[in-house]
């Protein structure tokens, strides 16, 4: 039997949960956009109490490593690091695009070649993946400028499902391919529990001290005068 506790701090909405050999059994949503530091320990407390256990009772944590908001991506990952420390317990680290194309491989199966999701990185930039229907990766996550996406998406050949920040701008760019949409910037708890459950039982641990988030791009004060 594996407890397993799941923070995403990414993006406006924070989620909490805590998943039981793979199904997610208590889970909080942090709607107070980029409330994170201030709620995340008050839900952390109410998710343990939901799920009937104690804190010493979790196996592992899941973190959500971004990318993301970076404020947001060091609170998560500087709890969950903490919690580990305190527990003497495993910490895993989960990419987000991967964890956006997990519930489309889920729920469409072998209907589509390529599974790609996308977020906004900040006006005119997005991050980027790919994936097959087994989820493994077929592009590398990547910091991509919107001018590039119909030269991206050029290399696809067969039908392609996107999930992520998808708004009519991204469909415009893209509406000459044989895509699929499916709105939404966050991870389905579902999946996100079972996935995690998977990967604990492989012992797919990342190393304290070093792990970071997944950035992909350097951090601005300031929006670089070559960037439209």
């Amino acid at each position: 039997m594996a407890y397993i506790l799941h923070i995403d701090t990414s993006g406006d909405a924070g989620i909490v949960a805590i998943s039981k050999d793979g199904v997610a059994i208590a889970q909080m949503e942090n709607a107070d956009t980029r409330n994170h530091a201030a709620s995340i320990n008050l839900h952390i407390e109410k998710v343990l109490q939901d799920s009937g256990i104690a804190m010493a009772q979790l196996d592992a944590i899941a973190v959500c490593g971004g990318p993301g908001s970076y404020t947001g991506l060091r609170i998560g990952l500087a709890t969950a690091k903490g919690i580990c420390y305190l527990l003497d317990k495993p910490l895993m680290m989960h990419h987000k695009l991967q964890l956006l194309a997990l519930k489309s491989i889920h729920s469409h199966k072998n209907e589509y070649e390529h599974y790609i999701s996308i977020l906004n990185a900040r006006e005119g930039e997005y991050y980027f993946a790919s994936y097959n229907s087994e989820s493994d990766t077929t592009n590398e996550p990547q910091h991509i400028l919107a001018s590039d996406l119909q030269g991206v998406f050029s290399e696809f050949s067969g039908k392609c499902h996107i999930s992520g920040d998808i708004g009519d701008a991204l469909k415009d760019i893209l509406s000459s391919r044989n895509l699929d949409f499916e709105p939404g910037n966050q991870p389905d708890i579902a999946r996100w529990a079972a996935y995690a459950n998977e990967r604990y039982n492989c012992n797919d641990f990342v190393n304290l001290a070093n792990s970071e988030p997944f950035y992909l791009k350097q951090v601005y004060t300031h929006k670089p005068k070559n960037i439209n």
